[in-house]
């Protein structure tokens, strides 16, 4: 009885790590593991944030992703998960191996969703574009291994959003 009660206990565990979320994006759903993505990137924060000698700056503001005009969240989506797997990861460089597998891990999931994304075909307005390109113009104005690590730091407000989109759906 103790090793089936223990079994289930590990089964509920193990499901709500890779639980998945399906996010309905304008006329496209794609399924996300807000659970997982959440877990690696726990793991990476508090060096990406420590790491982080740009304080004054913030590449991503809340407001930027919270004024996402109807019929633009699957374009939004895209195009940051796009400025994360090109400009991000790429250049983010963390010292410790449980980061770098993390990072990596975080990555990978980025790309996973951005290829069920593609399936989309999303279409774009110029005020979404304008959006995205003023993230890049603050990127670039650091220096690439430093707007790495803050844009990794900054992944907060992205899981956020990612998180209330399943919100949503679920409602």
């Amino acid at each position: 009885m103790k090793m089936l009660l223990s079994l289930l206990l590990l089964l509920g565990c193990l499901s709500e790590l890779v639980q998945s979320r399906t996010l309905q994006l304008d006329s496209c759903s794609v399924n996300v593991h807000t659970h997982e993505l959440r877990k690696y990137y726990s793991t990476i924060r508090s060096n990406a944030i420590a790491g982080d000698s740009e304080v004054g700056v913030k590449l991503l503001e809340k407001s930027l992703i919270k004024d996402v005009q109807d019929g633009q969240t699957c374009c939004f989506m895209r195009l940051v998960l796009r400025f994360y797997v090109e400009r991000v990861f790429g250049n983010y460089a963390p010292s410790q191996p449980q980061d770098q597998r993390c990072s990596s891990s975080l990555a990978n999931a980025f790309v996973s969703i951005r290829r069920d994304i593609h399936k989309c075909h999303c279409q774009c307005s110029e005020d979404t574009q304008r959006k995205v390109d003023s993230l890049h113009a603050e990127f670039i104005k650091l220096e690439i291994n430093q707007a790495a690590q803050k844009a990794v730091g900054e992944l907060d407000t992205v899981l956020e959003w990612l998180e209330g989109l399943g919100q949503k759906t679920l409602r």
